[in-house]
């Protein structure tokens, strides 16, 4: 899907184009409805980096445990992390 935002709103906001993806890549995870990792592609930055802005922000990362067995699939996945089945305690 395409959004088309005229000119004269991004110009009135005093917005780029990349502000606005990046202002809405924060809302959207602030809100839940992105993860960090969506969020941080909307806003065309390495996840770290988009880290390092929200918490500039004060907004604080939303990491559940389903987020962390995802990223310990995909580290297994790109042979970073070794191939134990040890589930992480709450």
């Amino acid at each position: 899907m395409n959004v088309t935002i005229p000119d004269e709103f991004l110009k009135a906001a005093g917005l780029s184009e990349a502000e606005v993806l990046l202002d809405l890549a924060v809302l959207l995870f602030e809100k839940d409805r992105l993860t960090l990792t969506q969020a941080a592609k909307l806003a065309g930055m390495e996840r770290l980096r988009f880290q390092r802005l929200l918490a500039d922000r004060g907004i604080s990362i939303h990491y559940d445990v389903a987020e962390f067995e995802a990223d310990l699939k995909t580290l297994r996945e790109l042979g970073r992390l070794g191939s134990s089945s040890a589930t992480p305690r709450p």
